[in-house]
């Protein structure tokens, strides 16, 4: 089920929050996301919730955005957080003195002690340019442990296609800074598919990631979202989309560089040295409950009687800021519990993880026999089309598999919509 809520009705997050801190049958929430929504420029190809700030409410933001965190914090019941991730827009605008403020606030409500004992994980989304010796041994002496930085392409023509303003110099340059400072967990960004770009320009921006030494990659191909200036110089014309052979050969090579270069692909687009994956993201792809806060944030918490809620923070900063319910900002797309929606979930994302899914245990219990049967019946077809596998009792990807992983999700999700 899912109840739409106007944009502004007074509805904030309190009362569901009330409810599950009280009930014993809740357990402690131990991932949390923060979403910090400022940038000095707003990519072409970005959907999510991002502004310039012309009016300077940074100040105010953090006063927020402590005060959520403050109403946030009884669904950790005192529980260490085993992941934290910091993103947006570009967190690292956020002035020094503001960074201070957040990481002792974050301090004071949450248990950070497995993250400060290197038993957790603590990313902050870093863009090149606004890297300093300054903000680094700040953010290191708060506990984070990981920059994941935007990178997206060491080509300037590219970037410039992207609208993304960056020196291409600046990357090996903060990632100096970082490893200077003493992070040695870093992710870098890349985007493939950008109209105009080579297999041969793809490959040089693999070779510039992988001689950093990275450990982790994050490797996207460009996609067209509604409502963005990418999907509307599209539609003008201004360009041609990548070619689908072209952007299914630079898939392939980036999974042979990767895997060359000791990188595991963990997830259709992730890939890292073992043991360096990305612990908040892999909390979302197998649908374990997350905090979020700051505009745009959205949260996911587990029921006890099954299925789990869902709401998403108004997507405005002027409405961020205001006074609500008890610490709680407006919210908006609000879903309540369904154990169908949360199977259909656990597939959708379950499926795109190396250890791909159980289906029979994830359906125990929650669907009648027809729909289960029917499920299995979709996952036989793929397994003799070679695009699953089933090993160990899981369903995976082959290699097939992962150039069409969104429509097999779609296969299977069709029987549960």
């Amino acid at each position: 089920m899912s109840t739409r809520l106007p944009q502004i009705s007074g509805f904030s997050t309190a009362k569901i929050v009330q409810s599950l801190a009280s009930n014993p049958g809740s357990f402690p929430v131990q991932s949390l996301y923060i979403h910090i929504p400022f940038c000095f420029h707003k990519c072409h190809y970005c959907d999510f919730y991002s502004l310039v700030d012309t009016r300077d409410r940074q100040v105010p933001f953090v006063a927020r955005l402590l005060s959520e965190l403050a109403a946030l914090a009884p669904l950790s019941r005192g529980a260490p957080l085993r992941t934290i991730f910091i993103g947006g827009g570009t967190p690292t605008l956020l002035a020094p003195p503001l960074w201070a403020e957040l990481l002792d606030g974050l301090s004071q409500h949450f248990d950070l002690s497995h993250i400060k004992a290197g038993r957790g994980e603590f990313t902050v989304e870093c863009n090149p340019e606004t890297a300093s010796p300054e903000l680094f041994a700040l953010l290191q002496q708060g506990g984070v442990d990981r920059l994941s930085m935007g990178a997206q392409s060491f080509n300037p023509k590219h970037l410039k296609t992207l609208e993304r303003w960056h020196d291409p110099a600046s990357v090996p340059r903060a990632v100096g800074l970082a490893r200077d400072a003493g992070f040695t967990r870093l992710s870098l960004d890349l985007i493939f598919a950008i109209p105009g770009q080579t297999l041969t320009d793809w490959e040089q921006d693999l070779t510039t990631t992988l001689d950093l030494g990275i450990t982790h990659i994050s490797c996207y191909a460009l996609t067209y979202e509604p409502n963005t200036a990418m999907t509307a110089r599209l539609k003008r014309g201004q360009f041609q989309a990548c070619d689908e052979d072209l952007e299914v050969e630079m898939y392939e090579l980036m999974v042979d560089r990767c895997t060359d270069a000791g990188l595991t692909r963990y997830e259709v687009s992730n890939f890292a040295v073992p043991g360096q994956e990305c612990a908040h993201n892999l909390a979302y792809w197998q649908q374990e409950p997350w905090l979020a806060a700051g505009p745009s944030a959205s949260a996911h918490l587990l029921d006890p009687a099954g299925g789990s809620w869902r709401w998403k923070n108004l997507p405005r900063l002027d409405d961020y800021l205001k006074k609500s319910d008890a610490g709680h900002p407006p919210a908006r797309d609000l879903e309540a519990p369904d154990p169908r929606r949360l199977l259909a979930e656990q597939i959708m994302t379950g499926l795109r993880l190396r250890e791909g899914l159980d289906l029979p245990a994830l359906c125990a219990g929650v669907i009648d026999t027809t729909l289960k049967e029917q499920l299995a019946a979709v996952a036989h077809t793929q397994i003799a089309r070679h695009h699953l596998a089933e090993r160990e009792g899981h369903l995976q990807l082959t290699e097939s598999g992962f150039l069409f992983a969104d429509g097999l999700a779609g296969e299977f999700l069709a029987l549960l919509s």
